[in-house]
Formats: C-alpha cells, structure tokens, sequence
C-alpha cells in the first residue's frame, strides 16, 4: 500500500481526505497534526480519536510551537512586522512551519504523498505545496477538496454516510487560533462596510479601568513579565496574552493582497503580539540610532512580504534574519505599558543602554557638546544648498513667501 500523510487539523476537510483516501483510494493514511501553539491539549485528543475512527494507520502530534518561535517570531519581533502597518502575521508565518513538519514526518516515513485540505481560492494552498515540493520534491501532493472541488455539504454526506457523525455544522465564522493570534473570517467581514461585533470575538473584554505591565528584553527578545522571568519565550507570550488579552487589545481588521492576486479581508486579535511589539518598537527608539531604525525598517517590510507570500525557504530570508539579529545587540531594557480596554499607550523605558541619556545635552533643555556659536555655524552651513538654490530662482522664493 501506498503511503499518504494527511496534514490534519481535525476540520471537515481534512476529515474528509483521510476518510475518502484509505477507504476509496487504498492508501495507507498517516494523520499528521502539526501544532504551531493553537491546539489545546483536549483538542489534540479529539484530533488524534477521530483520526483512527476516519481510518488513519498512525495518528501523530508534531508539536513545532519553539520552533516557530524560533525561526520566525523572534525575527518578527526583531522587525517590528505588521503586514500593512496592521497585522501581526500570524496564520502566515504558522502555516510555513506547520507545512515544514509535515514535509519532514513524510520523508521520515517513506511516504509517497501528501495531502491537505485547502481550497483553491486561498493563500494556504501555496504555502503547502511550495514547501513540499522544495523540501519532499518528488512526493506526490494531494488536494481532494480543491481538484474535486467539493462543496462542503459533499463532504459532510460522504462521513455521515460512512458513520463518522462529527458535528460539522458551518458555523457563521471560522477562527484559526494560534501562538501569535487568532484569525477571524466569515460573516461580516464578507461585506467590506461592517465590522465584527463583539460576540465575533472569542475572547470577551472582562478587564475595565488602566494597569500597568512591564516587558524585559534581552537583546530584542522577552525575557520577562513584570519582573518575572521566562527561560522559554514561548510561555513569555502567553503571559503576556493572558494579562491583555481580557482589556480586548490588539483586535483590529486587515485587508490586504493575497498571494493569487485577489485582496483578501481578515478580522483578528492579538493581545500579546501587539503588545510585544509596540513595546519592542518603544524601546528601540531609546536604543537604537536612526539609521539603523530606519534601514531595520526596511528590510523588516520584505521580512513580512515575504513570510506571507510564501517565500520564506528563500535564502535572502536568511540574511535578513542576521541583519536583523545584529540589530537588537543593544535592544535590552524594559518597557512600560499602560493597558486600558480595546488599547494601550506607553509610558517609558529603563535600560542602560538608553541613548536619550547623554552628556551632550538634554532636548529642548541645555547643550552640553556645544556653544551657541557651533549651534549657529552648523545651522548655517546646513541651510547651504536651501539658499544656494533660491538666490537662482528667486521668483520661486517670492512665490512661496507669497503663499505662506
């Protein structure tokens, strides 16, 4: 028999593709969970029982939460990335790695294939087929639910009718949770004039009035919490969603472009990665110059545009990532923040490394580098070329005098 893994996620889809391969197709079926942090422990179980009652051989958890840390939020920290100035690439990034494992258990095994269940309409089925094809090149990929095009009411008979009886019930959004946000689609979002309601969301604003957290660095990562230490950044993070995730911050709407050229609308929360990196991207501005804020900026764009649109096995990902690594050598301090419901607000930094505390002076203050005749000399010398240029066009200078 042939060897299939299935990239399962317990969904009707991929419900659907183990069940339809083992029985109609005679593949031997590999159910594979790749959890990236967005699967709880009840959840995982369900997944793995359904597995073998859909026909699955082996059921298998490929837990890559650190790893994704590790290859890739820690770099969009580091970068400060919000697709569109808005989104924190979250199922973006998660499905790179998840499809990045699945890769790796097809080739442990020997498989022959793998599958997933993605439509042909999204960004998801790029991303899996581009990263098995670069990383289990010659594995056959299957893709039930977009070659047959299948509606999901087929699909739901086809189980029912061969008595897996799971409640599939199309529910008005569909959510993909993860470590760093939740997705939110369906419903309003279909219509580009609404909003969600507060019911869309699955984390309820309990908090009321202000507080204050703070967030330890090191060198650009989180190191911890109001004091308290985190030896795995990942536990860091749901620290920090834990305490903002109540005050209804980091919810927000993306729209944007996708990857097979429709623009796609998203809705999404996420308390901690807004969190992180608005105070990561506050203490920055202590700690770094403006040219190396600037130019981090720059390739940080391409960091995000890239991990969306799957491109992130492209080598130059790599060298970004050391740019971007070299970048946070002073990046170390804590930043204070103040939470209140539906946002936050900063209130300032403690770090050694804070360059608005210098010998040279104090901003709008007292020079301490300079005299008041450098200040004038320096001022004159820049303003150069402005009046190099309008003692030639002088009409142009009446004019603007005119209009000012």
């Amino acid at each position: 028999m042939k060897k299939v893994v299935v990239a399962f996620s317990g969904g009707l889809d991929t419900s659907f593709t183990v069940m339809y391969l083992a029985k109609e197709k005679g593949y031997e079926v590999y159910a594979a969970c790749a959890d990236t942090g967005g699967f709880s422990a009840e959840q995982l179980a369900l997944n793995e029982k359904n597995a073998y009652l859909l026909g699955a051989k082996k059921y298998v958890t490929l837990d890559v939460t650190r790893e994704y840390y590790d290859r890739s939020i820690k770099y969009m920290v580091f970068g400060n990335v919000l697709r569109g100035g808005t989104y924190p690439v979250s199922v973006s990034s998660e499905r790179i790695f998840q499809a990045m494992a699945i890769a790796r258990y097809a080739k442990e095994i020997g498989a022959d294939a793998i599958a997933h269940g993605s439509t042909g309409a999204g960004n998801d089925q790029v991303r899996f087929d581009m990263t098995f094809m670069v990383m289990a090149p010659g594995v056959e990929i299957i893709t039930l639910t977009r070659d047959m095009a299948l509606s999901r009411q087929y699909e739901v008979d086809y189980l029912n009718s061969h008595g897996f009886k799971a409640d599939f019930t199309k529910l008005k959004y569909s959510y993909n949770v993860g470590l760093w946000g939740t997705s939110i689609c369906g419903g309003e979002i279909l219509d580009s004039a609404c909003g969600l309601p507060e019911s869309a969301y699955l984390k309820q604003v309990t908090k009321t009035g202000t507080e204050q957290v703070r967030l330890t660095f090191g060198k650009g990562e989180l190191k911890a919490v109001n004091g308290q230490e985190f030896d795995n950044p990942v536990d860091a993070i749901r620290k920090v969603e834990e305490i903002a995730s109540p005050y209804g911050i980091g919810r927000d709407m993306h729209v944007g472009d996708t990857i097979i050229g429709i623009k796609g609308r998203v809705g999404f929360e996420a308390a901690a990665p807004m969190l992180i990196i608005g105070a990561h991207r506050f203490l920055e501005k202590y700690t770094l110059s403006k040219w190396q804020q600037y130019w981090k900026d720059q390739v940080a764009t391409w960091y995000g545009m890239f991990t969306h649109e799957s491109q992130y096995l492209e080598p130059v990902m790599r060298d970004i990532e050391a740019m971007l690594t070299e970048s946070q050598r002073n990046v170390s301090g804590t930043a204070i923040m103040e939470l209140r419901p539906y946002g936050f607000s900063t209130v300032g930094v403690e770090s050694g490394n804070d360059l608005v505390k210098t010998k040279f002076g104090e901003y709008g203050e007292m020079q301490k580098g300079w005299t008041g005749e450098d200040a004038k000399g320096f001022i004159k010398v820049l303003s150069t070329p402005l009046r190099v240029y309008y003692a030639n066009h002088s009409d142009e200078a009446s004019a603007l005098a005119d209009e000012l």
